[in-house]
């Protein structure tokens, strides 16, 4: 049963590292729990899930290992995401419901387990960015910025942005957008 765990993500690599293609793929999975009596759950497997991530691991880096001198910019990354309730608490999506002395407590309505990458994966979702973009994690003025397909969208969801940092972030949208017409004219 467990071969054909993530078997098309591992053809997909495959087939990359045969003709120099860029394929992409999505793999939905189910986080079916894995029996504790069985072999997978012994081995630290607790779900369907993380059994085929391990997969594709494995099988990008047993590629790459054996053909080392065709597969040097072979990507063997991938993002793995799952479903979840909004970054938001209620009050974003059901004012109505809450009483209005709350925001005199709680200005901050994003839930508190969120990361800024869980915040970023949701605007890339709410603009129509595709998952599977080009992130880049920058440091600008002290703060962490997110640059999200060469500068398509930068974000930045640290706390206290300053002035300096909003002028960086500023500054280098407009070096990209002149990088970006500078091409466009070659």
């Amino acid at each position: 049963m467990f071969k054909i765990i993530a078997h098309t993500a591992h053809a997909v690599i495959q087939l990359n590292a045969e003709d120099g293609g860029n394929r992409k793929f999505i793999k939905v999975e189910l986080p079916e729990v894995c029996d504790e009596k069985s072999e997978a759950y012994k081995a630290g497997y607790k779900n369907i899930c993380e059994i085929g991530k391990e997969r594709i691991r494995r099988a990008g880096r047993k590629i790459k290992d054996e053909n080392p001198l065709t597969t040097q910019d072979l990507d063997i990354g991938f993002r793995a995401l799952k479903c979840d309730t909004s970054n938001m608490k209620d009050v974003y999506y059901n004012p109505k419901d809450i009483e209005i002395s709350l925001f005199e407590n709680d200005a901050n309505n994003i839930k508190e387990d969120r990361t800024p990458k869980d915040l970023l994966f949701q605007v890339m979702l709410d603009l129509g960015v595709l998952f599977s973009s080009k992130i880049e994690e920058i440091e600008i003025a002290g703060k962490r910025v997110l640059n999200v397909a060469d500068g398509f969208l930068i974000a930045c969801f640290d706390e206290n942005v300053t002035e300096e940092t909003i002028k960086e972030v500023a500054k280098q949208k407009i070096i990209l957008l002149h990088l970006k017409k500078y091409e466009i004219e070659l």
